[in-house]
């Protein structure tokens, strides 16, 4: 920053009156204007650093991203180790396979479970019904009607 801006991290009679008419407008423009007065000097680097930190995280997470769907690692320039890893990777990716064929096979087995253990509580249900039903039919009802009183 260079110190003949009109509006700089300083005590000038510019910033003093925007601090000032920040706090009348709305407290927090006020409060904004106090710190960058204060602290101003240090938003460069500031604002260099979290530029930096956030760059590092995003490109970490690109290059994650990158080497776990699209399978694009980098060379290492060692041969011997690119393709062991290269083989490692396919093992890998066979075994995660064999997985996931066998978790859809328990998952279809635990479905067809879960249907014929319902099948089995709704046969149980009609036939407790179709038996509550005889029963009422072969007794006397045990409600009094309006005629009986």
């Amino acid at each position: 920053m260079t110190n003949s801006a009109l509006i700089r991290p300083a005590w000038t009679p510019a910033t003093i009156g925007l601090m000032v008419l920040g706090f009348i407008v709305f407290w927090p423009l006020g409060l904004a204007m106090l710190a960058y007065i204060l602290w101003g000097d240090r938003l460069e680097g500031f604002k260099r650093d979290v530029n930096r930190a956030t760059d590092g995280v995003f490109a970490g997470c690109r290059g994650h991203h990158r080497k776990h769907r699209h399978g694009m690692y980098g060379r290492t320039g060692n041969v011997a180790f690119d393709d062991w890893r290269a083989k490692e990777l396919e093992r890998l990716e066979e075994e995660r396979r064999k997985l996931d064929e066998m978790r859809e096979e328990f998952d279809s087995y635990m479905r067809e479970l879960r249907r014929a253990k319902d099948q089995e509580e709704f046969d149980r249900f009609m036939r407790d019904r179709e038996a509550d039903k005889a029963r009422r039919a072969g007794s006397v009802p045990d409600v009094k009607s309006d005629d009986d009183a």
